[in-house]
Order: structure tokens, then sequence, then C-alpha cells
């Protein structure tokens, strides 16, 4: 992730001194990787008291507590696994704005899904694009797993409610929804998938068992904004983080789960399926830094 902006870091620290400087420059760094100031200021003070407390004096060892300190931020209580239903089928609800690589996240779970023998339904909830539906249809056929759509223009909420009926009829395990990410106004779209999840838990007996926020790393403090308006509308239970892989800078993604203490579930650093990772803090710091989680 940010590795450009750490290069800098990196060479103040190769100057072997522990300094007002070196602080300055590491606030610095944070704040043009789109880590928000408050959480910046408290990564800081506990780095500042760690190097106090612990004595340390090689700037190398602060760089580890360092990642210590920005690992720890994502502390979860109870699982950070995707959560598997007792009754099929589990219903994964994939929400979050066009372009974020909802589709392309759909696919590769569903990949490692079939892969583990599991019998996988997508629903193609994202009716108002052509493509979507087409892209999502091809992904199925790739993969193997099966899927419910309708014409562009349909009702999305009975794609969906439609997929949870087939996948109780062909005994499949799993469902994985996709929705829109655009409409004539947010309202418009907050409404839609308002009605989505009634009629998840209308069609299942239950809420979906997630309802997964696909956020794109480089929309920086936007996807705060985004976070705070679907989890209004929705109930989000998990993060997806994409594109890791390229100029993604990720420090927003702390400033999220500091605020709204969702569950970071996925991570996606690449196109292929084994490049949906679930979520692992230490791994995160690490990728902020340097190719160590590569």
């Amino acid at each position: 992730m940010f590795k450009k902006l750490m290069q800098r870091f990196d060479r103040m620290l190769g100057r072997g001194v522990i300094d007002d400087e070196l602080y300055e420059e590491l606030e610095e760094t944070l704040l043009q990787a789109d880590t928000n100031i408050h959480d910046v200021g408290a990564i800081l003070e506990e780095l500042r008291g760690a190097v106090r407390s612990e004595k340390i004096t090689d700037p190398a060892q602060m760089k580890q507590r360092l990642k210590q300190a920005i690992a720890s931020r994502f502390t979860q209580e109870g699982t950070i696994r995707l959560n598997r239903a007792a009754t099929d089928p589990t219903v994964y609800l994939f929400i979050g704005v066009n372009g974020v690589g909802k589709t392309t996240t759909i696919a590769k779970l569903a990949q490692r899904l079939t892969h583990q023998g599991q019998k996988v339904v997508l629903a193609a909830g994202d009716t108002f694009r052509a493509a979507a539906i087409e892209q999502l249809e091809t992904w199925a056929q790739r993969v193997g797993a099966e899927i419910v759509r309708a014409q562009p223009g349909g009702d999305p909420a009975a794609v969906i409610f439609d997929a949870i009926q087939a996948a109780k009829a062909r005994g499949a395990q799993f469902v994985l929804a996709d929705t829109a990410g655009r409409q004539h106004s947010k309202e418009n779209l907050m409404a839609e998938l308002q009605k989505v999840t009634r009629v998840v838990e209308r069609g299942l007996g239950r809420p979906a068992d997630e309802v997964l926020l696909v956020l794109d790393a480089n929309t920086g403090q936007n996807a705060i904004r985004q976070a705070e308006e679907f989890t209004k509308a929705c109930g989000v239970t998990g993060l997806v983080l994409t594109k890791l892989d390229g100029t993604a800078r990720g420090g927003a993604l702390i400033g999220i789960y500091e605020r709204f203490k969702i569950p970071v579930k996925l991570t996606g650093w690449g196109e292929t399926a084994k490049d949906l990772r679930d979520f692992d803090a230490a791994e995160f710091a690490a990728g902020l830094f340097d190719d160590e989680s590569n």
C-alpha cells in the first residue's frame, strides 16, 4: 500500500536518530496515506509512549512498534471470518458504489467456495447495468456457479428473492448477491437497498448472514463517507477493502474501523481468486510499509 510514501520515512530512519523531526515525518506520511488526523495523533501518542517505556533507541525497532500500533487498531471482538448459517443457504449481500469491485469480489469468493465443494448461486441484483449482469453471468460459467438474473431494469429485490428460493430448491449452500451502486439519487439507492434487505429476510426467514460493504482502497477519506451512508441504510456487518495491489493508500481503513467498529472481513490484492484474502491485521500493517504481505 502507501509504499512510496514510506520510502521517505525509511530514509529518515536511516539517520539512526529518533527525534521530533522523525515524528513529524511520520505524521506527514500517515496523513498523506489518508489516515485521519485523530487517528494519526493517537498512533503517534502510543508510539512515543512505547519508545519511552520500552527504551527503544533503534529506529528499526521503532518501525516494528509502529506496525504493532496500527495492527492493534483492528483488534476485533469475536470471529472476523465470514458468518456461516446453521441452515442453508448462507446469504451474503454485497453493497457499495459502482466501480469498487463488488462483482469481481463476488466472483473470487464464488471460486473459493466452489473449489471447496460448495454449491453456489449468484444473484445478479445490479439490474440497472446490463454489463454487470453479463459480467456476473460470465463469472458464473467460469467458476462453476449457478446464476439467477433478470432483464436489465428488473426488480433487484425480486432477483435476489428468486435466487434464495432457487438455492433452497437446488440444495445450494451459498447465495452471493450483487446490488446496484448507483441510481438517480442517493435517496433512491438507499431506499432500494433497504427494500432488498427486507426481501432477503422474508425469503430467508432471517436477515442476510453478511451485508458486506465493498470499498476501494484508492478512494481515501471518501470511503469513510460511503461507510457512513451505507451503514445507516443497510446494517453493514463486514467490510471488504479492494485494489490494495495498486497505488492504494489504505490509511482510511483505520478511521473507518475506529469510527464504526465494523469487522474487516476480506481484502483484495489482485485479479485472481487467490488474491482475495481473509483480513489479517498484522499483514495489513506490514503492507503499509513494505512487501512483506505479498
